[in-house]
């Protein structure tokens, strides 16, 4: 068995672990995988997550920073370590990583969504309001994209069907 191989079956494992709730485990196993792949950045964001779902905060700051060390454009670490960051009390950092995931990518609607969250706990209704309307926006956005390639691949698979039926009528 290649490294890789032994990698991914590790970190499968782990990851069922973690999908049944079982978050101390995966933690052991993401983190013998990590021993061995140090550059594995979804490894370092999955531990991260399974301790912040075990009320370990620090932790999964420490492992989401791992993973953003890795790749500085990873939104989902930064949106992560936002929530782990206002776990930890540190709101205003939690703010800052949101504000840093929406101005990298302006379409995230879920770091909208918790910033947001986060702007309400701290009596900032006016910002909480914009910001829900933003994730409102971009999910209202992201349905209408599905529903037009949908239609667009109805359309083309309409126009086959309508090809074969022509040319067997020949």
């Amino acid at each position: 068995m290649t490294a890789t191989n032994d990698r991914d079956a590790l970190f499968a494992y782990a990851m069922s672990e973690f999908l049944k709730n079982n978050f101390g485990k995966s933690i052991e196993l993401v983190g013998e995988m990590l021993q061995k792949h140090p550059d594995h950045k979804l490894g370092w964001v999955t531990r991260g997550t399974a301790h912040l779902k075990m009320n370990h905060p620090e932790q999964a700051i420490e492992d989401f920073n791992r993973a953003l060390a890795l790749d500085p454009g990873y939104m989902r670490a930064l949106h992560l370590r936002a929530l782990a960051r206002e776990a930890n009390g540190d709101a205003e950092g939690a703010v800052e990583d949101l504000d840093q995931a929406i101005e990298a990518r302006p379409e995230y609607g879920a770091a909208y969504h918790s910033r947001a969250a986060l702007y309400a706990k701290l009596g900032r209704e006016d910002h909480a309001v914009d910001d829900f309307q933003m994730a409102a926006h971009l999910t209202n956005v992201s349905i209408e994209a599905f529903a037009n390639e949908n239609n667009l691949w109805r359309s083309n698979q309409l126009r086959v069907e309508e090809m074969l039926e022509s040319d067997m009528n020949r």
